[in-house]
C-alpha cells in the first residue's frame, strides 16, 4: 500500500488554500521553526503543511554556512503538524500556537536521529517517533503495526491528552506505508474514537474535527455490519465523483451507480510499485463479470498526469483522473486513507462493501451480480 504522505498530489491547490487562510488571519501572530542541520550547509529545505493527509509546500529556506535556519509563518489559529523535507527525508514537528520549535539533527540522519525542543508537544512527538524507530530496528513494518505492546504504550500516551495535536499525529502515523492505527480494526477504532470525541468537545472549530468524526463514525457503521475480511456499509446513496478520462470524456459515478449495474469503485495511483499487479487482478474480475453487469470506476490520484494517461490508455474500464485542481474532496468523502482502496456498489446504487482482502473480491462481486 502507499500513503498520501509520500505523494505530492494536490500541492498547488493546497498552497493556494493555505495562502487564503493566512491572508484572512490579518494579525502578526507567528510561529517559528529554527535549528541546525549539520552536513546540509547551503541546501534548500522545504517546510510542508498538511490537509488531512495531503501534504503541500508552505515555505522554503536555504541553510547557511553553518547549517542553521529559521522560518517564521503566520499562525493558522489552531494546532497543527508540519514537516521539514530535506531531499527525500522528512522530519515532523508540532505547532500549538505561536511558539518556537527548535530542530537539531544531521543531513545523514535527518529523519531518524534528531532533537525537538521548545514545547511539550514537540518533546512528546519526538518521544513517539523514537519509540516507533526503536521498534522498527531490524523488524518489518508489518510486525511493528501489529505489535500490541507498542499500541498499548502509544494508546496510553494518547489517552493522557486525546485532544492534543500529537494524539492526532499518532492515530494518523504510517509505517512503511501501513497505517499504525487502522480504522478497520475495532481495537484501533476505539482509540481513534477517543481522539475524535476529544476534538469534538474541545476543538469544534478545528478543521480536523469533522475529519476525525467522519473517520470514526463511518468506520464504526461499516465495522458493525461487516464480516471480518470485508467492511460493509448500507448507504442509500453514493457520493458523486464527476471527472474526466484520458480521452476527455466526463464520467459520473452517481450516474453509473444508478444504471442498475454492479460498480467496483477503486482509488489508486499508477505510479505505485504494486499498481500493475493490482490492475491485473482487477482485469481478471472485469473479464469474468463484465458481461454480467460489472463496471469498474477507477480514480487515479497520481501527481504525474502524463504517467496516468499512458497507464490508463490500455485499460478496458472507466479510468478517471483526480487532478491537483480537483483537490481532496472525493477521497475525503470515501475516507480513503491508503491506496489502493476498493468499494462495491450494488445494482440498487448502494455502497455495500469496502474490500480489505483482495482474495475476497471475486466472491464479493459475484454475490452482488
Amino acid at each position: 500500500m502507499i500513503t498520501f504522505c509520500k505523494n505530492k498530489i494536490y500541492a498547488r491547490l493546497m498552497a493556494v488554500m493555505a495562502g487564503a487562510m493566512l491572508a484572512s488571519c490579518g494579525g502578526s501572530a507567528e510561529w517559528t521553526v529554527d535549528g541546525r542541520i549539520e552536513g546540509a550547509e547551503g541546501h534548500t529545505m522545504i517546510v510542508e503543511a498538511n490537509n488531512n493527509g495531503m501534504w503541500y509546500p508552505l515555505d522554503s529556506v536555504k541553510l547557511d554556512a553553518g547549517g542553521n535556519f529559521k522560518v517564521k509563518h503566520a499562525a493558522m489559529g489552531y494546532p497543527d503538524i508540519y514537516r521539514l523535507r530535506l531531499d527525500d527525508k522528512t522530519l515532523y514537528f508540532p505547532i500549538d500556537s505561536i511558539e518556537t520549535v527548535t530542530v537539531v539533527t544531521t543531513a545523514s540522519a535527518f529523519d531518524t536521529d534528531y532533537t525537538l525542543s521548545g514545547s511539550k508537544a514537540a518533546e512528546r512527538l519526538m518521544a513517539v517517533d523514537r519509540k516507533v524507530a526503536g521498534m522498527l530496528a531490524g523488524k518489518p513494518a508489518m510486525s511493528v503495526v501489529n505489535d500490541s505492546l507498542l499500541k498499548r504504550e502509544l494508546g496510553g500516551l494518547l489517552l493522557e491528552d486525546p485532544s492534543d495535536i500529537v494524539s492526532y499525529y499518532i492515530i494518523n502515523k504510517r509505517i512503511g506505508g501501513l497505517q499504525l492505527f487502522d480504522p478497520s480494526r475495532p481495537s484501533d477504532l476505539k482509540i481513534i474514537g477517543a481522539v475524535a470525541n476529544a476534538f469534538d468537545h474541545t476543538r469544534p472549530a478545528d478543521p480536523r474535527t469533522s475529519y476525525l468524526r467522519n473517520l470514526y463514525l463511518n468506520n464504526r457503521k461499516i465495522s458493525d455490519a461487516a464480516p471480518r475480511d470485508t467492511l460493509e456499509a448500507r448507504l442509500v446513496n453514493v457520493f458523486d465523483i464527476t471527472l474526466y478520462d484520458n480521452k476527455g470524456t466526463q464520467h459520473s459515478l452517481e450516474k453509473l451507480a444508478s444504471s442498475g449495474k454492479v460498480v467496483l469503485l477503486n482509488f489508486t495511483a499508477y505510479a505505485a510499485d504494486e499498481s500493475a499487479a493490482f490492475n491485473r487482478e482487477l482485469k481478471k474480475i472485469y473479464d469474468k463479470y463484465h458481461a454480467r453487469g460489472l463496471e469498474i470506476f477507477q480514480v487515479s490520484v497520481d501527481d504525474d498526469e502524463y504517467l496516468w494517461r499512458q497507464a490508463a490508455a490500455p485499460l478496458p474500464w472507466i479510468t478517471v483522473y483526480n487532478s491537483q485542481a480537483d483537490g481532496a474532496r472525493n477521497l475525503a468523502n470515501y475516507n480513503v486513507v491508503a491506496l489502493p482502496t476498493t468499494f462495491i456498489i450494488d445494482r440498487k446504487g448502494e455502497l455495500v462493501a469496502r474490500i480489505t482482502d483482495l482474495s475476497t473480491l471475486d466472491s464479493q462481486v459475484a454475490a452482488r451480480l
